[in-house]
This record gives C-alpha cells, sequence and structure tokens, in this order.
C-alpha cells in the first residue's frame, strides 16, 4: 500500500481522533471509580502515540505546506507517549513505596507533577497545531469550522500554559486544560483535510 500524503494525513486523523476518544473514556473511568485495566488503557494510547508520531511525521516531510502544524502534532504524541510511559511504569512503584515509608511522598508527588507537566506541553502543542490548521480550513472555505478550531486551540494553550505555570489546582475542579486540549485535538482532526487540499 502506497501512503500518499493525503492517506498519511488521513491516517493521522483518525489516530487524533482515536487518541481523543480514548482519553475521555479513561477520564470517565476514573472519575466512576471504575476498575480499568490500566495496562491496557494506556498500553493501548502509547501505541496510538506511537503510530501517530510517526505518521505526523511523514506528513512533515511530505507537505509543501503547514510544517508547523505537523511538528507540532509529531512532538505532542512523543510528549504523550512519555506522560503515558510514566503514568504507566513508575505512578505504582512510587505510591506503593511512599505508602510503605512516609518521607518518599514527595518524590511521589515530583512523579505526578512531572506527568501532568509533560501532559500540558502536549496539550499546548495540540492546541497550537488546532490554531494552525484551523486558520488553513478557513483559507479553504469552512469558516465555521476553521474559527472555532483556531479558537479552541487558543484556549488550549492558553490553559495548559496556565496550569503549566500555576498548577493543576488553578482551575479547580473545572478541566479546562485538559477538556478544551481534547476538544481542539477532535477539531484539529476534521481540519486536517485542508492541508492536502493546498498543497
Amino acid at each position: 500500500m502506497e501512503f500518499t500524503l493525503k492517506r498519511t494525513v488521513q491516517v493521522t486523523a483518525f489516530l487524533l481522533i482515536a487518541a481523543a476518544v480514548t482519553q475521555a473514556v479513561f477520564t470517565a473511568l476514573y472519575i466512576a471509580e471504575a476498575d480499568v485495566p490500566r495496562q491496557l488503557m494506556w498500553g493501548t494510547e502509547g501505541l496510538i502515540f506511537v503510530m501517530l508520531a510517526a505518521f505526523a511525521g511523514s506528513a512533515l516531510v511530505e507537505a509543501k505546506r503547514y510544517s508547523l502544524g505537523f511538528s507540532a502534532i509529531m512532538a505532542a504524541a512523543i510528549l504523550n507517549l512519555v506522560q503515558v510511559g510514566v503514568g504507566l511504569t513508575m505512578f505504582g512503584p512510587f505510591r506503593e513505596a511512599a505508602g510503605a515509608i512516609e518521607e518518599l511522598a514527595p518524590a511521589a508527588g515530583a512523579v505526578v507533577a512531572f506527568s501532568f507537566m509533560v501532559y500540558n506541553a502536549a496539550k499546548i502543542l495540540l492546541g497550537l497545531a488546532a490554531l494552525v490548521f484551523g486558520m488553513a480550513k478557513m483559507k479553504d472555505g469552512s469558516k465555521a469550522l476553521g474559527g472555532l478550531t483556531a479558537l479552541v486551540g487558543v484556549i488550549a494553550m492558553v490553559a495548559n500554559t496556565v496550569s503549566m505555570a500555576a498548577g493543576r489546582g488553578v482551575f479547580g475542579e473545572l478541566p479546562l486544560a485538559g477538556g478544551s486540549g481534547a476538544v481542539a485535538t477532535l477539531l484539529l482532526a476534521l481540519c486536517l483535510s485542508a492541508a492536502t487540499k493546498q498543497d
């Protein structure tokens, strides 16, 4: 099978949607305090991010335009893989160690804080990509979808920057940073077709 730019972008869009959906499902299960197979869930997310990095990277070198958008998607995928890897391999052992030795609690907290720092950085990049491809979609004639995508992208960038600078609790119970990033990811996927039409 030949991976043309159009097909590569289509796969990239599909993977972005898959990443947003799996994150939403995992978050909902976590809030519901359901007993979920974290290895399977996070392992699936990890695979999605590996493939997303590869396809976005391929689109980056194939496309004549929008290199900033594709590089942002690729970098976000790599950062998300790091975040998932930290959660999957380090959360459990550090939590157990902190339960046994009270002095290790700050170290366990630092691992979680690092994970969310990487998470916010990835969402900033996805917001940037949403801004780039939202503006491209506006030029393509879809002003409503393009404008909404660009706007949500900017909100995701600002919210996740504030979350990085001021801490996860800055918005209280409102999941503005993660929520805006997830919506930006979905809208970004819908706007990627503009890259192939204008290339």
